[in-house]
């Protein structure tokens, strides 16, 4: 289920054969260097998470792994194979991830879950999160894999992203506050195997909603898009429950070398700080960056920062992939349309995701894996936006 692509001319041109054993090399030799700047400057902790962003970049591409396109296949043709796969991730996580953080310490790494209050900032913020999905083309990981594997649309949505996400942290101060309840954890708050067997119960219900609402609009279901796909784990694509368990082993990669789960869209609002201070904008006296950690985080490379090495990772991977699987050829003409509902689209999932406490990964994916109650309210929001942004789609020429 991949975010908005264009199709590629078949590998047996010649032009396009060269272009992209060209981009192989290039994603392979600053991938290298990146990585040996890492561990010989930061150790190998931050060497070791940068190959798990490139990992995850792969695993996305080749599995098309995204979440707009599997949101809005049920909205629009009612099949849900992609959100099917998005359950048995999340439900294996849950596994892996609910004693792991109960014991609290792996091999000296203290471990915390993604936990977060369930307010009417994370409706809001998932909403215009959800809508800005549809619009934008692509959720915070698909932005990332998608503009790696060379798709110029998603390069415009992510540079909304970073605006948005620089917006969201000025008025971050507005949305504290806000009526709401103190954060939940399933496992906290049941035990590990109470906060396990509710979650299960959760995955199953969406997963068998699914089911009867395909077969309502299609009398059967259909568990991958193409049954017909001849699958090929170097050149792509893959089968989407293996990009789903791969995505797992990024999350625990994460959990055990970070402290706490994949994230990705905190790292927006670091870089359009830092862009900011370029043009003379002087945001350290914002709240946002006032908390603990966060001045600190403002003032170091970031190539220091966690969030960041991985999401760089995550584009390179992508564009290795793109360019084993031969579809690396950008295209530079882009209708009018396409690129407002890009900026529009990335200033929404930039501002959404800051007001409510992460993305399609940091609260969806890891907070629903951390066992957090925030985490389905995210997905419930996240989704009534999806479902306006499908709606809205084809007033800017979108298919």
């Amino acid at each position: 289920m991949n975010s908005d692509s264009t199709l590629t001319p078949s590998p047996t041109d010649l032009s396009l054969l060269t272009r992209n054993r060209r981009t192989i090399g290039v994603a392979a030799i600053l991938s290298a260097l990146m990585y040996l700047y890492l561990f010989s400057t930061y150790g190998w902790r931050q060497g070791a998470l940068f190959v798990v962003g490139l990992a995850a970049g792969v695993i996305l591409y080749h599995a098309a792994f995204g979440f707009t396109s599997a949101w809005r296949e049920v909205v629009n043709t009612g099949r849900g194979a992609g959100l099917r796969a998005q359950m048995v991730m999340l439900a294996v996580t849950v596994l892996a991830f609910t004693p792991l953080i109960a014991w609290g310490e792996v091999f000296g790494t203290n471990l915390r879950g993604s936990v977060a209050p369930l307010n009417v900032a994370v409706i809001c913020g998932a909403f215009m999160f959800g809508l800005g999905m549809q619009l934008g083309g692509g959720c915070a990981s698909g932005t990332l894999f998608t503009a790696g594997g060379g798709n110029l649309r998603m390069l415009i949505t992510l540079a909304g992203f970073i605006l948005g996400s620089l917006i969201g942290t000025w008025q971050w101060p507005m949305w504290q506050g806000v009526p709401g309840f103190a954060p939940v954890s399933l496992a906290q708050n049941f035990g590990v195997i109470g906060g396990i067997l509710i979650s299960l119960a959760l995955f199953a219900a969406v997963y068998t909603a699914t089911v009867m609402w395909e077969r309502r609009q299609h009398g059967d279901v259909v568990n991958e898009p193409d049954s017909d796909t001849q699958y090929s784990w170097l050149h792509g694509p893959w089968p989407l429950i293996a990009g789903a368990l791969a995505l797992v082993l990024v999350q625990l990669s994460t959990l055990l070398l970070a402290g706490r789960p994949w994230g990705v869209t905190a790292a927006f609002a670091l870089w359009g700080a830092k862009l900011a201070g370029v043009v003379g904008l002087d945001v350290t006296t914002w709240a946002y960056w006032q908390r603990p950690g966060s001045l600190s985080a403002l003032n170091e490379s970031v190539f220091n920062d966690i969030t960041s090495v991985m999401n760089i990772g995550i584009m390179l991977g992508a564009l290795m992939a793109a360019g084993l699987a031969y579809k690396f050829s950008p295209k530079f003409k882009l209708p009018m349309g396409a690129i407002l509902a890009s900026v529009l689209g990335g200033l929404l999932l930039g501002y959404g995701a800051r007001i409510a406490f992460g993305c399609n990964i940091g609260a969806y994916f890891s907070g629903i894996g951390s066992t957090s109650l925030h985490g389905w309210l995210w997905f419930a929001a996240a989704f009534a936006g999806s479902t306006l942004g499908t709606r809205i789609r084809p007033w800017f020429g979108l298919s």
